[in-house]
């Protein structure tokens, strides 16, 4: 099944393209109120990303760490296809569509200070794309490879424009050593369309291990050469909101110390799923949504 819109960002054919972002980063019209200020607003216009250093207060990251925690000890969860488990250690790795399993997690999404500044950026009612709960265990968790994530739900989603936004809570210290989110500050103004076909229900391999949708080495060192390289550190709290074409990725955690966070995808309800750009079928709703109802 492919999507009968116009395609201006082409990506899984023969080769690599590069081509220059089609759309705006900030949506919102200048001086439109919301929790970001205006130089914050430029700096996240300019490099892609925005950090919030206590977003949350220690009662509520311990509330949110403590319903994580539930959530990967629960054998139901564990044996829902919502669940990705580590293919070494067989830990839970991420559970998906959290806001939907847990009421204390739909509650974060529709936290002002969460939910504000999505509308703000996108300049529009939004609704959650996608929403899951990252575990990265010390001694061994795995990363995940550099990738934008705009090319993989615009090719497997059907998501037309980048007018999306993550933000990852940490509900752990984030070390500089611990497989913390690293960023390309400025990539997200370059959209790379990558090499190859997507497999039929590729998403049960790249949600272990990212294959399709992976850049060439030669793209990436282009990319770092021209942007550097942004690895994010921060307390329990913390808060890092990115455009869904920022270039990231993390590494393995070989350290003691635990990674974990919540991780959620604003879409704009003007930006609503087509059908995949480049994939034979849409990936299941709950890492792609089709319920675009506007968070209140």
């Amino acid at each position: 099944m492919t999507a009968t819109a116009t395609d201006l960002y082409p990506t899984r054919g023969p080769q690599e393209v590069s081509v220059p972002r089609q759309d705006p980063v900030v949506w919102s019209r200048p001086g439109a109120p919301g929790p970001i200020g205006a130089a914050e607003l430029e700096g996240y216009d300019r490099d892609g990303f925005l950090t919030v250093d206590q977003l949350l207060g220690p009662y509520e990251v311990a509330r949110y760490r403590a319903e994580l925690d539930r959530l990967i000890a629960d054998p139901a969860v564990r044996a829902d296809e919502r669940s990705v488990v580590e293919p070494k250690s067989q830990d839970v790795r991420s559970v998906f569509e959290v806001h939907r399993i847990s009421e204390v997690f739909a509650a974060l999404v529709r936290d002002p200070r969460v939910v504000g500044r999505a509308r703000q950026i996108l300049g529009s009612d939004v609704y959650v794309h996608q929403s899951r709960i990252n575990v990265k265990p010390g001694f061994g968790a795995s990363g995940f490879y550099w990738h934008s994530d705009f090319e993989t739900w615009h090719a497997e989603d059907g998501l037309p424009r980048m007018r999306t936004v993550s933000v990852s809570i940490a509900l752990t210290e984030n070390h500089d050593t611990n497989g913390g989110l690293m960023i390309m500050p400025g990539s997200h103004r370059t959209f790379l369309g990558c090499a190859g076909a997507t497999p039929r229900d590729n998403y049960k391999q790249s949600l272990r291990m990212q294959d399709a949708g992976t850049p060439s080495d030669e793209a990436l060192t282009g990319l770092a050469e021209r942007h550097g390289i942004k690895l994010f550190t921060g307390p329990a709290g913390s808060a890092t909101w990115f455009d869904c074409n920022c270039m990231h990725g993390s590494g393995d955690n070989i350290t003691p110390f635990p990674r974990s966070n919540v991780f959620i995808v604003f879409n704009s309800v003007e930006n609503a799923a087509t059908e995949p750009f480049a994939a034979p079928v849409r990936r299941p709703e709950f890492v792609g949504a089709r319920d675009f109802t506007r968070v209140v």
